[in-house]
């Protein structure tokens, strides 16, 4: 089979960065266009000398033309920026869109934390999101939902940690839904690339932890909110039974989040023993390949998830003050964005998901 085309709109964001960093070694793609704004006419090698292979490439204008005509499109742009371009893209093409334009199912979740214009949902591209129950007990996954699917929404990469720590107790009904939290130790990419105040100097940044968005600012909050609504079953209008305090703090590393979410128990996870508790987690993901449930007494540290498409989970059940803790690391740029999105891509193309990543890490 002929390698299909790819073109990346972002290329030289981290994002867009990132997505080029895997597909320039995927067995299936040829990166074709790269496509930037203030980077017009420029050499791509000039601002990703670390992929050699594409390093020949110039910066295209982000149009429409320049776009179309390829197999696969990345959308790696701002939220609102995608969404008006998408919509002139070729229909035969799959698009993959890294940025928020089309996560949310619900109109008034957008209103609320983004505002602008409401564009139409995608199929939301996070294979292991627990969408419900089978007769038998068996989980439903957002999987089943992306083969030959042509329009992809990546999820957010605090989305990705915090659903994945947390999906399995709320799927089973072993934590409460109304009173979740989330701390979220986050790498400055996840802050983009612009040069802007608190991010602008590493003498600020480094030796320092900063919280941002706080007091339930945070755009990914209702991201979230649907995620657990469909983890329990339910539509993205019944997002309003959950509430998720959420703090994200900058931390001094480049990569990474080390997401730690919990919550009371259930009089149903009560009854259980902390081992029984364990094994909910143990057999949501028996069978998920890049999400890994870490040995027992073991905790997720975000070093060893760097440069893969590996999530690292553990639980801890707190008896004294009746809470559950789960923790999830991932790396931000590869497991949270461009990973995923080529996992999805790989499963919307019929190829094996794996193809082209990689769940081993870089330590140190």
């Amino acid at each position: 089979m002929s390698k299909l085309t790819v073109a990346v709109a972002g290329a030289t964001g981290y994002a867009g960065g990132e997505a080029l960093r895997i597909l320039a070694a995927h067995p299936d793609f040829e990166v074709t266009c790269v496509a930037g704004h203030s980077s017009v006419g420029e050499s791509f090698g000039a601002y990703a000398p670390h992929i050699p292979q594409l390093a020949g490439l110039t910066v295209q204008d982000t149009t429409p033309d320049n776009l179309n005509g390829h197999d696969v499109i990345v959308l790696a742009l701002p939220h609102g920026a995608s969404g008006a371009l998408a919509a002139q893209l070729d229909p035969r093409s799959i698009v993959i869109d890294l940025g928020a334009d089309h996560r949310l199912e619900e109109k008034k979740a957008w209103d609320a934390f983004y505002g602008g214009d409401f564009y139409e949902h995608w199929t939301y591209g996070m294979p292991e999101l627990i969408v419900g129950k089978n007769p038998d007990g068996s989980y439903r996954r957002q999987r089943e939902a992306l083969p030959g699917a042509k329009r992809i929404a990546g999820p957010g990469c605090n989305v990705t940690a915090t659903t994945l720590g947390m999906q399995p107790g709320i799927a089973e009904g072993l934590v409460q839904r109304d009173a979740i939290v989330a701390d979220l130790v986050v790498g400055y990419s996840g802050a983009g690339k612009s040069l802007k105040k608190p991010y602008l100097l590493a003498s600020e940044a480094l030796q320092s932890a900063l919280p941002y968005s706080v007091a339930g600012k945070h755009r990914h909050i209702p991201e979230i909110l649907q995620n657990f609504a469909h983890a329990a079953g339910l539509t993205a209008a019944d997002a309003s039974q959950f509430t998720l305090g959420f703090t994200p703090i900058l931390a001094p590393m480049s990569r990474g989040i080390l997401a730690t979410v919990s919550a009371p128990l259930t009089d149903k996870a009560k009854g259980m023993t902390d081992a029984e508790i364990r094994d909910v987690w143990v057999d949501a993901y028996a069978d998920q390949y890049f999400v890994e449930v870490l040995p027992e007494g073991m905790l997720p540290a975000t070093g060893n998830v760097i440069g893969s498409n590996a999530a690292h989970v553990q639980i801890a059940v707190d008896r004294n003050s009746q809470r559950l803790y789960a923790f999830c690391a991932i790396d931000n740029l590869n497991r949270g964005t461009a990973g995923q999105a080529v996992q999805s891509l790989n499963i919307a193309l019929g190829l094996d998901e794996s193809t082209g990543l990689t769940k081993i890490g870089v330590a140190p």
